[in-house]
Parts: structure tokens; sequence; C-alpha cells
């Protein structure tokens, strides 16, 4: 068994000095990086525990009418928080929408950004070839058992998914990511935090060597009458999305004046489907109209030999997802 040193940072300053030693990984809640080194995937030879860290478990509002959810907020507390619950019902309604009521309480907000796909030839040592986990060696995913896997923004190196709700409505919602490193603080736009596994898909996100995610900025609500999180799954509970759709609207009457539709569970990262939401802005609120959206959403789909059903599943999850969002009903099909 290799031996782990664990150090306790008591501020956001220590946490960077002690997260310049090679090996250092940062621990919050733990509820996915445990997972990975029980089972041998992560090795981290430091753990900085950040959850003692003042600060950043706090949800505070912005000058500009926003909100700043603190990297340290547990999922639990996020999605009951008021302001979230009635002004971006979008995220609220994710992240119930995620894992167990027990890992909710524990799972904190910067932690839900950086988990890790839940590819079971990634998560699983015995298979030797994972580019995500070790660069070069090949994806036995592409010849493998591949139904959970990416139609979207995959490569020839890995076709595997981001696995996060909240990070689906995040998407939508245009926020921004705060973090901190050595070189200062920066701001991230929640497009740009995660990649597309390219050629180096053993790195999920522009973060930089020691970097903390330290809070989550949302701008000015917009879309908190007309929003719906669906997310299309195996089992009711406690399962990883085959397909999830966050929709957004802004309505006049039954005319579309905005629309904003992000994609979970077919690309390496919340796939937002800017072409749909150009297509249905200023148009009215159709079949005809959702279904053409749709359709075009989807057309640079390329799937793999057991999952060529996502592609229609996630056409027909938009429509419904815009729907429902229309009608103004809240919580999560």
């Amino acid at each position: 068994m290799e031996a782990i040193s664990y150090e306790r940072a008591g501020d956001v300053a220590s946490a960077l000095r002690a997260a310049q030693q090679p090996g250092t990984m940062y621990i919050g809640g733990g509820t996915n990086l445990l997972d990975l080194m029980k089972g041998g995937v992560a090795r981290p030879m430091r753990l900085v525990d950040i959850t003692h860290i003042g600060g950043l478990d706090t949800v505070a509002s912005l000058p500009d009418g926003g909100l700043r959810i603190g990297a340290l907020v547990r999922n639990s507390d996020a999605a009951n928080h008021m302001a979230i619950r009635t002004q971006y019902p979008l995220l609220s309604q994710a992240l119930l929408a995620g894992a167990s009521a027990q890992l909710r309480n524990m799972a904190t907000v910067g932690g839900n950004l950086m988990q890790r796909t839940r590819c079971p030839y990634f998560y699983d040592i015995a298979f030797d070839r994972c580019n995500k986990r070790t660069p070069g060696s090949g994806c036995a995913a592409i010849e493998g058992h591949n139904r959970t896997h990416a139609i979207l923004g995959a490569s020839a190196q890995c076709i595997a998914v981001n696995p996060s709700d909240m990070s689906v409505a995040l998407a939508a919602l245009d926020a921004v990511v705060r973090v901190v490193g050595p070189r200062g603080e920066r701001v991230v736009p929640f497009a740009a935090f995660h990649r597309l596994p390219e050629d180096r898909p053993d790195t999920d996100t522009t973060l930089l060597p020691g970097e903390l995610i330290t809070a989550v900025d949302l701008p000015p609500p917009l879309f908190g009458d007309h929003a719906h999180y669906l997310k299309v799954r195996d089992r009711a509970s406690y399962a990883f999305a085959l397909v999830s759709v966050a929709a957004a609207l802004q309505l006049d009457g039954r005319t579309i004046r905005q629309a904003r539709i992000a994609l979970g569970g077919v690309a390496h990262k919340p796939w937002r489907a800017s072409v749909a939401e150009q297509m249905l802005s200023g148009q009215p609120l159709t079949d005809a109209a959702l279904n053409r959206a749709a359709a075009a959403a989807l057309r640079d789909a390329r799937p793999q030999h057991d999952n060529a059903f996502k592609v229609q599943l996630a056409q027909r999850a938009i429509v419904r997802a815009v729907n429902l969002a229309a009608g103004g009903t809240g919580g999560v099909a």
C-alpha cells in the first residue's frame, strides 16, 4: 500500500503552497477522488484538505444581480438555497438529479466540476488500454461495449463522456469559474473550462497546475420562469445520464425570444446546442420548429456501434425538455 501524506489547509495561500509539491491533489468532499484512489486509478502522493478554508462555503449576491456560489458549498445546500431554487431553478433541478441524497450532502460544487468520467474502461485498471488513464495506450471503449459513450466531440483517442448533471445546467446558464493559482486569480468562461479529448484525453479541464477553484459565478437571472432539466437514464435514481438536457427559455406569449440548451451524456464536456438555440430564437413554439432545431443539434453526431440510439434519444429529449420548460413545470423528469 502506498503512503499518502495529508495536510489541512487553513487558507487559500497555504493550499496553493502545498500544491506546488509534485503528486499533490486537493480534496474536498472526496466523493469521486476517494473512489478513484480505492480503485488504483488516482495515486496522489499528498492530499491537501481544503474543506476548512473560510469563505468558500457561502452563496452570495453579486453587484450586477448575479450569484456567487463558493467552491465548498455542498451540492445539497446549493440545490436547496432559496436564491438558487427561485432564480436559477435549472441549476437546482440538475443538482437534485445527481447521485443520491447522501452523496449530495458530501459533494462540493468545485468537486462536481472536477469529477472524472464513469467510463468502465477508465475506472477498471484491469483494462490496460485507456488513453485517459495512460496516454498512448489506446481506447478500449472504441472497440468494446460503448452504449453509454460519446456521440459528439469525441476523438480517435477517447469517447468517454462527462458525468456531471450540475455542469450541464451551468453550461446553459453561461456561468463562469473563478480560480486562483501561483500566477494569481483568473476567471474562466464555463464553455472553456472543460475540454474535448482531442489527442490529450487525460486532461479534462483547462485548469493550470496547482490552480484551485474558489467559486462559480452566475449571471443575473433571466430564466426563472421557464427552465427544465430532463435526465434520461436506465433507472430512476442514482444513475448517470444516457442523455440529459438543460433547457431555459424567455418567452413572449408562444414566441421564443431566447433559448438556452445544453446536453449531457453525449460528449466529453457539457455540450452547448448553440445551433438549436439560434434556430429557435424569434420562432413560435411549435413542434415543427423544435424538431428542426433538435435535428440540427445532432447533425454532427458520430455514434459508435452500441450507441446510435442516443442520436434520436437526444433529439426527442431536446423537444420534450423545451416543451416542459415552456410550460413552467418544475422538478426533474
